[in-house]
């Protein structure tokens, strides 16, 4: 069955009324204005005070704070998931920028108060917070004052909140407006596909077909090649200017503050990872054989090792994610289960519509939204698993409040991949025979290469732009062309064939340009996730407490906290080994099913 004829996923869509009151575009307007309004007051009332509230006002101004943003934060997802559903449309191209321009216009309203909250004492400080008052935002409140260092003055703040509306936001837009607009012209079909349907033919369980696709996806990424170019040189020196006047040392610091993460844990991280790029070519090699070939061609890395073209109806992953999820946890299960039924999954690919899934927390008074573009394919039904796993740890978060329910972006994917194994963990189990266990175990280490190994080198591709882009100034196509090459090399080695096409295969991701720094949090996310996936062997049952316990904690501890909660210690150098101990263990099995299947 192809995705544009089932019925269960076409009907898959958002109804993304319930944020804005169902008030629709004018909504999001009337909400930005009363959060405005709030706001103006709010800076009457406080401003040339924050330093000295007691902890009873402080807790009064933070309740309001957080009524604000949470006014702001439903009007503000609501522009950017309608954009995302068709990044076409002008109407909602104008839409998420005069929601951009308004919520600029209430940060600076607001900038005040973190910059005087910074200017406390450490004893005032130290004395407002041991009040219960301020549970609610007591570990925000101690996160903002990590920010010291680095603040500006509020008028120079309040230059950067304007501008940045017209600047870096504004080429972030240009990015994804141009990647979504990408047409791929693959044979054998009537009208142009997306690009996201283009990456999923490499998926295809023929290797003349993903050769084709390939092909097709470079032919599509050339002409506007100069002008995503241009878009990271901008928004790379952007990044570099805003650096320099916060006096951050390097180009990954103000990622590793927001992730709560010190420099020293991210190269070991960055280097554990690195020292273990074997297994990434280890399990390529071993793909090799198993599809037949000397050596892989870099469209191959995606290919299923099995002679399947299996399709799987969304209405058939729907149930087996939710078994699954619901087997581990009713709770869980029955939080998942909210997803399908309100409204909150946009599911099938559609001309215009951002690529690839993720999961958007939105605010604590509504619920979170999760994005796929289900191709009906295996892999899909793993993505639908984490992008679930994203969701249920939003909802489960909630009561937590604004300031508290998101976690640092290095344990935001602890849910997601952990539920991901839950579902592959049942489905091996289910598994009829060697060959079966195999094309499951082929796609689970297809996606921990992807999620750690590949992060760490694309981690290594952004440190070698942004170094070269401050020490030399704006790099060329080529340059950048050669960057990816080299730093895919030095992961892959001599176990994939890296063609000079695929030298513009930077150019369509996201990351680079909305977030730079994160990809290592994918990495950090993966292991940390398996690590606590471990915990759940060695403990069984009884640790299903404590992991719902996490999830209820969002943000509201520092991460070594949270990851006590479930018997982690992340301080423990050994930490990252220990993850990719259990990845190396993934390869083992597949090695011992492929045997046993008369693979090799």
């Amino acid at each position: 069955m192809s995705a544009l004829q089932d019925e269960a996923l076409e009907s898959a869509s958002w109804d993304l009324e319930p944020l804005v009151e169902r008030r629709g575009p004018a909504g999001v307007e009337d909400l930005l204005g009363q959060a405005r309004e709030r706001s103006a007051k709010f800076a009457e009332r406080y401003r040339g005070r924050v330093a000295k509230l007691g902890a009873g006002e402080l807790a009064e101004a933070m309740t309001d704070l957080g009524e604000i943003s949470d006014i702001a934060g439903r009007a503000g997802s609501y522009a950017m998931l309608a954009f995302t559903l068709d990044t076409a449309d002008p109407e909602r191209g104008a839409l998420i920028q005069r929601a951009r321009e308004l919520g600029a216009e209430i940060e600076t309203l607001l900038l005040f108060f973190e910059l005087e909250w910074n200017e406390a004492p450490d004893e005032h400080v130290d004395e407002v917070l041991a009040d219960e008052a301020l549970a609610f935002c007591r570990h925000h409140l101690r996160t903002l004052r990590r920010y010291r260092p680095h603040q500006l003055t509020e008028p120079e703040e309040r230059i950067l909140t304007e501008t940045s509306v017209t600047g870096s936001s504004a080429f972030r837009r240009l990015f994804t407006e141009l990647t979504s607009a990408l047409r791929v012209d693959l044979p054998g079909t009537d009208e142009p596909a997306s690009l996201e349907e283009a990456l999923s033919r490499l998926q295809d369980t023929d290797r003349g077909r993903r050769e084709q696709a390939a092909e097709a996806i470079t032919a599509a990424l050339r002409p506007g090649i100069r002008t995503r170019g241009y878009v990271f040189n901008t928004l790379a020196q952007d990044k570099s200017v805003k650096d320099r006047l916060r006096s951050y040392p390097h180009w990954l610091a103000s990622r590793n503050l927001a992730n709560e993460a010190s420099d020293e844990s991210v190269e070991a991280l960055i280097e554990a990872v690195q020292s273990r790029y074997e297994l990434a070519r280890r399990w390529y090699r071993l793909k090799a054989r198993l599809l037949g070939v000397d050596r892989l061609a870099y469209w191959d890395r995606m290919a299923p090792v099995g002679d399947s073209d299996e399709r799987i109806p969304y209405s058939e992953a729907e149930s087996i994610v939710l078994d699954c999820y619901s087997e581990f946890a009713p709770e869980l299960g029955r939080t998942a289960r909210e997803f399908f039924s309100g409204g909150y999954i946009d599911g099938p690919p559609r001309p215009g519509k951002r690529g690839g899934a993720f999961c958007s927390y939105t605010v604590p008074s509504a619920h979170p939204y999760v994005m796929l573009n289900y191709t009906s394919r295996p892999h899909d039904v793993l993505v639908m698993a984490h992008e679930l796993g994203h969701g249920v740890h939003a909802s489960l978060a909630r009561p937590q409040g604004i300031f508290q329910f998101t976690t640092p972006l290095t344990l935001a994917e602890t849910a997601s991949i952990f539920g991901e194994t839950i579902v592959l963990e049942r489905l091996l189990e289910r598994a009829p025979d060697a060959a079966g266990r195999l094309d499951l175990l082929a796609g689970s280490l297809d996606g921990a290469v992807a999620a750690v190994f590949r992060q760490v080198a694309m981690n290594r591709f952004e440190h070698a732009v942004h170094t070269e882009r401050r020490e030399r100034g704006e790099l060329s196509t080529d340059r950048f062309g050669e960057l990816w090459l080299a730093t895919q090399g030095d992961l892959l080695g001599d176990s994939v064939d890296l063609a000079d096409d695929y030298a513009l295969w930077w150019s369509y991701v996201p990351h680079f340009m909305d977030t730079p720094g994160y990809v290592y949090a994918y990495a950090y996310g993966h292991l940390l996730a398996l690590s606590v996936y471990r915990r759940y062997e060695e403990a069984g049952p009884d640790f299903v407490p404590s992991y719902l316990d996490l999830l209820k904690a969002g943000g509201s501890l520092p991460p070594e906290e949270l990851g006590a909660i479930v018997g982690v210690d992340l301080s423990d150098p050994g930490f990252w080994s220990s993850g990719l101990d259990l990845i190396e263990r993934q390869l083992e099995a597949a090695e011992a099913a492929a045997a046993e299947a008369g693979r090799t």
